[in-house]
């Protein structure tokens, strides 16, 4: 795919800007990635909020065009995921993919994906948000109330912000790739091996709900399977820990 990036100083959030905008474009802006040194109102999953200091750490948003359906989108999310995690291993960063749509190192965050859905008359695709912390210091770290962490953090070294998207955007662009080729097959045997184990305990919350068990895979779309007590359940969100 051939990326056409744009870098703004200060957007509010760059889904909400890239979603605005596609609406009034006439012509498909397949692989369009919107980049900001301050965002101001970003979110996450769940409405929850993102916040970073200015030109600390990686905002942006990007546009896959695709006509899949809505069930697939969850699984876009995964090979972002997948390709965060490989550009972070680069940097010897022993990060791993969390379903649904976070990269971690250890129990640390260091990146939240968020995928929304557009459809307008020249434009039908996914907004894929990626949050990557860069230059997070520990003590803004410490200041989250979940655990997070950087690269800076890992590596002891600050990164440009513009040269760390330009890095990151072949390994996204691989996984994406893949996607496109064949769904979440193509991404399972990988993401698999990189969120796994299978049998390993876990704990999903999503609102009121509240299962526990052991991770028994993931579904044809990406969704996580749990073992129970009453058998197998099929999870398409939540909190897991």
């Amino acid at each position: 795919m051939k990326y056409r990036t744009e870098w703004f100083d200060r957007l509010p959030s760059t889904n909400a800007y890239m979603k605005e905008t596609l609406t009034r474009l006439t012509t498909p802006a397949n692989g369009t990635v919107f980049a900001t040194r301050d965002q101001t109102a970003g979110r996450g999953r769940s409405d929850r909020s993102w916040n970073s200091e200015p030109d600390t750490n990686l905002c942006f948003s990007l546009f896959v065009e695709t006509d899949c359906a809505l069930i697939d989108v969850p699984s876009l999310t995964m090979a972002a995921a997948l390709g965060v995690t490989d550009f972070l291993n680069g940097f010897n960063i022993p990060a791993s993919p969390k379903w649904p749509n976070d990269v971690l190192v250890g129990s640390a965050k260091i990146c939240g994906i968020l995928s929304e859905r557009i459809e307008s008359p020249s434009n039908t695709g996914i907004i894929v948000g990626i949050g990557l912390n860069v230059n997070m210091s520990s003590a803004e770290a410490a200041a989250i109330d979940r655990p997070a962490t950087s690269m800076l953090i890992e590596c002891g070294r600050a990164g440009d912000l513009g040269r760390t998207l330009e890095n990151l955007l072949p390994y996204l662009d691989h996984w994406l790739a893949e996607w496109k080729s064949g769904g979440f097959s193509s991404l399972r045997k990988t993401w698999t091996e990189k969120a796994g184990p299978i049998g390993r305990p876990l704990k999903v919350h999503d609102g009121d709900l509240y299962k526990e068990g052991t991770l028994a895979g993931f579904g044809n779309h990406g969704e996580l399977l749990l073992q129970t007590v009453r058998g197998l359940e099929t999870i398409w969100s939540g909190d897991v820990s």
